[in-house]
């Protein structure tokens, strides 16, 4: 669980108009279709090429899936999500060492600095552990004063 953040909402709404664009066009060339679990696949035979039941960011290219023989598109892989990170990281020229678990980190800083409970961020993170969320707890010690120079004015 986490939020969704205002200004993502319109580049949302495009990403799944244009996925939706996507699966028809799939379902014109007999493909669009998900594999789903055996017992949703009984309980709703017509789920696999319903849009609902698509992913929301499909892969580029089509595969066919071993078990079941049957074209279609997966989701973007893990390893393509992490690419496009590295990609923009080298581009942005900046120099540490990151990954997209990185940003996961951020969230949860930022949100403290923000003045968010730490059971709330505990919560979103999905910790069972309030201990292992206080271990962002370490960035309200920079500045405990919350004093700004003038000089960053």
């Amino acid at each position: 669980m986490t939020v969704l953040p205002a200004k993502l909402i319109e580049p949302l709404q495009t990403q799944l108009r244009e996925t939706q664009k996507t699966h028809e066009c799939d379902l014109r060339n007999n493909l669009g279709r998900v594999v789903l679990l055996y017992a949703l696949a009984r309980k709703y035979p017509n789920a696999e090429s319903e849009w609902a039941w698509q992913f929301v960011f499909p892969s580029k290219k089509t595969s066919v899936n071993p078990r079941t023989n049957a074209a279609g598109r997966h989701h973007w892989s893990a390893s393509t999500l992490q690419k496009a990170f590295k990609s923009a990281l080298t581009q942005s020229r900046i120099s540490k060492n990151a990954s997209p678990h990185t940003l996961r980190h951020s969230f949860a800083t930022h949100l403290l600095q923000d003045g968010c409970d730490i059971r709330t961020i505990q919560d979103l993170l999905g910790h069972k552990e309030i201990s292992t969320t206080m271990i962002y707890t370490h960035i309200l010690h920079q500045n405990k004063l919350g004093v700004r120079s003038p000089l960053d004015n």
